[in-house]
């Protein structure tokens, strides 16, 4: 091979470094791009929620830092084919299961990082980190075991808490026994869209706290 052919794939290039090292180095960028790819759905589920909460497109484009036309372009291709909204899916105290689950994840990693904050550990951390990325489903049996952790944690340490979350877990809690009434999903959003945006009101609520 001469000085200006490639290297081979099977060429060992003097890097200096492990396949395993490199494979860290592609992970953390994949992590990266997931996070981005999670968090640009985030914004355009958000937008679409607070459109049909009454925002105009000119106040979400102003506080979501993007153009008006952005924000119609936005709506405009989320709509597309999409039934309107069911009454009840823009109000920030939602019923329908997916965003009762996304505010107990909301509340427990919040919960979470706040002890975590204060050197303490809370029981619930490692079950809303698999749910989170998607290690479980949210089936019913891991959002009540979830439930459970996140009461346990309140008990433990919930005087040293603001009291808003134990108020948002009996919200929630009271919510969830009643979960199979007459509320339903709104079918015109992905459940995983409304866990998000739940999840994500919830602990900017509690950090207002």
């Amino acid at each position: 091979m001469t000085s200006e052919e490639p290297p081979t794939a099977t060429a060992d290039l003097p890097t200096g470094m492990t396949d395993a090292q490199v494979e860290r180095m592609f992970a953390g960028m994949n992590e990266v791009i997931r996070a981005g790819e999670e968090m640009r759905g985030l914004r355009a589920e958000m937008v679409h929620f607070f459109a049909a909460a009454g925002w105009t497109q000119e106040r979400l484009a102003r506080v979501a830092g993007m153009s008006q036309p952005a924000v119609s372009k936005q709506l405009a291709r989320q709509l597309a084919g999409q039934t309107a909204p069911a009454p009840d899916a823009a109000t920030l105290d939602g019923q329908d299961p997916p965003w009762l689950e996304g505010r107990l994840l909301g509340l427990a990693e919040e919960l979470a990082d706040q002890l975590a904050e204060r050197g303490e550990h809370a029981e619930c951390a490692r079950p809303a980190l698999a749910l989170a990325r998607g290690r479980k489903r949210f089936t019913e049996q891991n959002v009540d075991a979830l439930r459970r952790l996140v009461e346990r944690d309140l008990r433990e340490h919930g005087a040293r808490l603001p009291g808003g979350f134990r108020t948002a877990y009996d919200t929630i809690a009271r919510a969830l026994d009643t979960r199979t009434g007459p509320h339903a999903a709104d079918p015109s959003r992905a459940p995983e869209s409304r866990r998000k945006l739940a999840c994500q009101i919830q602990r900017v609520r509690l950090r207002e706290e």
